[in-house]
């Protein structure tokens, strides 16, 4: 199937569906599926950003600007995945619990206000790594994943929105906070802040894809592989090293692997 029966197929599933409420994340996808819905015929959109210690200031400002941009309404709801021990403890289910508290949340919230639809932003690619939070979706009969059901890949989508001119077609993938951390170590709002506070010093010095993964005492920085020799300079490395110790983090590593999407989930195959 081309992209434009693929899109076709997107605007068929859109069509008509009157007022809906998109997970507005300001990442690529989600930014696509607003301004696809915005484009549908029959649809009232309303991008809604969940906020807690998972996201930072920096993107919640950035899903507010984008959603300006798009000429949606926006609201900003608050979630409270961090009072459920369940998420918490950080198990390979943290995402379903995640996603479960996040778009319960939102369905609840949303149909008070009349909106009988909620949307996300999961892509046919995502089916390619561990991802346990698209069983929330399928348990809640009012959301849906119209990106994923028309078989849209994340390049098609970045490649469409190119073309309609979206400033986040080359934004680069930017996974949960939560997602940093090594699974059985507890999520807490103070680790997801070091490692907010460790990806922002660190990013002026490299481009692409960025992660510090959490491991405790250990911080294990993970980059695009042309990048790893310039962190590497002695320099750098004790700049970086000294910053993330002052952060909380007693040892510093750079990944010489680099980066790969789902590192976290490497364990979870032994």
């Amino acid at each position: 199937m081309n992209i434009e029966t693929k899109l076709r197929k997107l605007e068929n599933i859109l069509r008509g569906l009157g007022k809906t409420a998109v997970a507005f994340s300001g990442g690529a996808d989600s930014v696509f599926l607003a301004e696809a819905a915005r484009r549908a015929p029959g649809v009232e959109v309303l991008a809604v950003t969940a906020v807690s210690a998972t996201l930072t200031g920096a993107e919640k400002a950035e899903a507010v600007k984008l959603a300006k941009q798009l000429g949606v309404r926006h609201a900003l709801l608050r979630t409270a995945e961090f009072g459920d021990r369940r998420f918490t403890e950080n198990s390979a289910e943290r995402c379903y619990y995640c996603k479960k508290i996040r778009f319960t949340a939102l369905a609840e919230w949303a149909r008070r206000r009349g909106y009988r639809h909620v949307i996300e932003g999961s892509n046919a690619d995502d089916a390619k790594d561990y991802r346990p939070g698209s069983r929330a979706v399928a348990e809640l009969a009012c959301m849906s994943s119209p990106l994923k059901e028309a078989g849209l890949t994340k390049a098609e989508i970045r490649a469409v929105s190119r073309r309609w001119n979206l400033p986040t077609w080359d934004k680069p993938a930017a996974a949960c906070l939560a997602s940093r951390v090594e699974y059985g170590l507890p999520l807490t709002p103070r680790r997801l802040r070091q490692v907010a506070a460790a990806e922002k010093f660190i990013r002026p010095l490299c481009e692409g894809q960025l992660r510090v993964r959490h491991h405790g005492a250990l911080a294990r920085i993970e980059v695009e592989p042309e990048w790893i020799p310039r962190l590497a300079k002695p320099g750098t490395a004790a700049k970086i090293a000294a910053k993330l110790k002052r952060l909380g983090f007693h040892h510093t590593a750079l990944d010489l692997a680099g980066y790969s999407m789902g590192s976290m989930n490497r364990d979870l195959e032994n």
